[in-house]
């Protein structure tokens, strides 16, 4: 009985040690792109640290566009230090999958940390994916000991984050900080470094804090007091710019701030008198932190502009005070900003928002979730089809005309026909 034992024992053993090669050699790193089911997910995503998944469709023209993108992406994760994996998953067909996994559009993009899912609404094209997902396996925290490491840090980091750079501060400072936010900005602190330095980020005192924008050309400067509250406090406020353009990244970004938005809405936010107004906006934001303030082109952004009752016959600039949700607050006497002496309108309204001499008004389109979703997802698209379909027959009856009934694949090319001249292209949710 013992031999008998044993003998399974090392049987057990052996089967362990062949399932093992066979799942490694299954998932090895070859830099092309794995193709998952139902049958090897879990597997997967227990096998690497960093997969990058696609959840697609196999009629969406989206994933038809990104497909090849993900291609040329591959081969260089790959071969970072600690290398992403990306794969797909036909979710129309895997339904179990997708549904585990709220997809409810496609393209639907995750990266799975040591198995955890974080949703992904960076950029498609493989050399900014690439830029962008090499964030998620970067130290959480950069340990800069010259100013050539510093220079290198911030040209490494590009420009679809914010970089912080703690300037004569301890690491152990930040850290957690830099844990907490690893997927919203890039950190580092500099132990080393010289007056050129403090020069070229305008300090003139340590410890100080750095945040920068390299998309936006904006920095903030953070002097303490550098208990983990107020840092905090300042991390979160310079995710993005004192005067934030407000676009679907954007939106993204303010969905997790709870602080409200202060709206001006303009003609063309590019022209002169538009620049003109926005440092005046930024002025306002500076000494109002508690509040967003955001900015929007009717040129650049008319749907989300009429949102808030602003078209080309409306009175402009506008301002408007908004939480993401159905209403936003108009202050009383002050619904549009006359040329002179902004500065000063900006600032009573301000206050009037603050005293509560405000309207309630309704928006008259989507809500925050709403823009951010790009206004439907693919699940939508059934219901529409399947409601159009319930009227034809309601018709068809009528008439006494026979039952017409279209098969699933007729459907489905519908729904991707409609994703594809839609405007907002139903279920993209990060274009």
């Amino acid at each position: 009985m013992r031999r008998l034992a044993l003998t399974l024992s090392i049987l057990s053993l052996l089967l362990a040690i062949s399932q093992s090669s066979e799942s490694n050699e299954k998932f090895k790193i070859d830099g092309k792109v794995l193709e998952l089911d139902e049958s090897n997910f879990d597997s997967a995503i227990s096998t690497f640290d960093f997969i990058f998944v696609d959840f697609y469709a196999p009629w969406c023209g989206h994933c038809k566009r990104l497909s090849p993108e993900l291609d040329a992406a591959a081969p260089v994760l790959a071969e970072l230090k600690e290398p992403i994996v990306i794969a797909k998953v036909n979710a129309d067909k895997y339904t179990r999958l997708a549904s585990k996994y709220d997809v409810d559009g496609y393209p639907t993009l995750k990266i799975f940390v040591h198995g955890v899912p974080v949703d992904y609404y960076g950029p498609r094209k493989a050399d900014l994916l690439v830029r962008y997902l090499r964030k998620f396996v970067a130290p959480d925290v950069a340990i800069l000991s010259s100013d050539l490491a510093i220079k290198d840090f911030v040209e490494a980091a590009g420009t679809n984050f914010p970089i912080f750079i703690g300037f004569g501060m301890n690491e152990t400072v930040i850290s957690t900080l830099g844990i907490k936010y690893k997927k919203n900005a890039w950190f580092s602190v500099a132990n080393d470094f010289s007056e050129d330095v403090m020069v070229r980020y305008d300090f003139d005192k340590v410890p100080a804090l750095v945040a920068l924008h390299p998309s936006y050309n904006e920095q903030s400067i953070f002097y303490g007091p550098f208990e983990e509250k107020f840092l905090e406090d300042f991390i979160k406020q310079n995710f993005l710019p004192p005067a934030v353009p407000m676009n679907h990244d954007t939106l993204k970004i303010l969905k997790h701030d709870e602080r409200k938005i202060v709206l001006t809405i303009m003609e063309d936010e590019s022209d002169e008198k538009s620049q003109k107004l926005i440092k005046l906006l930024k002025a306002a934001a500076s000494a109002n932190r508690d509040l967003v303030f955001g900015y929007v082109g009717l040129k650049q952004w008319e749907d989300f502009a009429e949102t808030f009752g602003a078209n080309e016959d409306s009175k402009l600039p506008k301002m408007v005070v908004w939480d993401g949700d159905e209403e936003y607050l108009s202050v009383i006497g002050l619904d549009s900003i006359e040329e002179e002496d902004q500065g000063s309108q900006i600032t009573h309204f301000v206050e009037g928002y603050r005293k509560g001499q405000t309207i309630v008004k309704k928006v008259s389109g989507p809500s925050f979730m709403g823009f951010i979703s790009s206004l439907i997802g693919i699940r939508t698209v059934y219901i529409i089809v399947f409601l159009v379909a319930m009227l034809m027959l309601i018709q068809s009856i009528g008439k006494e005309e026979p039952l017409r009934v279209g098969t699933r694949d007729q459907v489905d090319e519908v729904a991707s026909s409609e994703a594809e001249s839609s405007e907002y292209r139903p279920g993209d949710k990060q274009d």
